[in-house]
């Protein structure tokens, strides 16, 4: 599949029913298009299976609960959208966007009350969300921008809202040459990437911010879970930017970015190391599985 996303070849499931890719529209009036009353699902399939595919539907239902909408479908009514259209574009190996959002509506202010839910899901044939940098070592800006305060949000849903400063973020890495950008929090705690959660190594333990205050992504859980199984101290905490100077190692965690080595964030310097080499290796296997 090439070219623009909206003009494309296959089917997406839209409310209920498979529909054409071209035929997958929604009005200029819908309540998300304009007050951000979206929430979403990234999701990989390998050789033909959702790698947590029933976690990911959970989470969406819970992100719409967040928002203050009621998902019009059960998470196994989602897995079996999902499922319909793989199978209705033949990927075996691809990845899945599940949205649900409020339509169009009797109301077109900021409140949405008598506004359906909707939902729809995608799925396209996309390889390493960051290229070279996969297996090179991706390099990160530092971020102008921080994550809010869960007094200003709900940091726990993957709301549409919450990317609108990530794009910005990696627009602005894109130019200065770098992949991605690292957010710090309100309080100046390194935090996580504009799609990714991260980890860092020192003396052959791994440290990862608490994810209490931004996404706790499921390849972020994942990940931590391996790490323990193998007998490496994995700390959750508090990290100040200037302990990254004292990192050997770093990785991005998500579903687009699966396990990503990073080699700079600013002016910080990581190897490849083998520790960052074996998780990545263990990810590709356990996905695959």
């Amino acid at each position: 599949m090439a070219g623009a996303y909206d003009d494309r070849d296959g089917k997406i499931w839209m409310d209920g029913k498979l529909v054409d890719w071209r035929d997958a529209n929604v009005h200029i009036l819908t309540h998300a298009l304009h007050y951000a009353s979206s929430v979403f699902e990234g999701e990989r399939c390998y050789s033909g299976k959702i790698f947590k595919g029933h976690e990911h539907s959970l989470r969406l239902i819970e992100s719409a609960r967040l928002l203050d909408m009621v998902s019009p479908y059960t998470a196994e009514e989602i897995d079996r959208a999902k499922e319909e259209v793989l199978n209705a574009n033949g990927f075996k190996d691809a990845y899945v966007r599940a949205v649900m959002w409020r339509g169009s509506g009797e109301d077109m202010g900021v409140s949405a009350r008598r506004n359906p839910v909707r939902m729809a899901v995608a799925a396209w044939e996309w390889g390493s969300y960051y290229g070279d940098a996969k297996w090179q070592g991706a390099k990160l800006d530092i971020a102008k921008w921080k994550r809010p305060s869960p007094e200003t949000i709900p940091t726990a849903a993957k709301a549409a809202g919450l990317y609108m400063i990530c794009t910005m973020s990696k627009h602005a890495a894109e130019a200065k040459g770098c992949s991605d950008a690292l957010f710090m929090d309100w309080e100046g705690y390194v935090a996580e990437a504009t799609g990714a959660n991260i980890f860092f190594v020192k003396d052959g333990e791994i440290h990862t911010p608490l994810a209490d205050r931004f996404l706790n992504g499921i390849t972020r859980q994942t990940v931590i879970q391996m790490l323990k199984d193998k007998g490496l101290t994995v700390h959750e905490r508090r990290i100040k930017p200037e302990e990254m100077a004292d990192f050997s190692e770093c990785w991005l965690t998500g579903t687009a970015a699966e396990v990503t080595p990073v080699g700079q964030i600013g002016d910080y310097m990581f190897q490849v190391g083998n520790v960052t080499r074996e998780v990545a290796a263990d990810y590709e296997k356990l996905v695959r599985a």
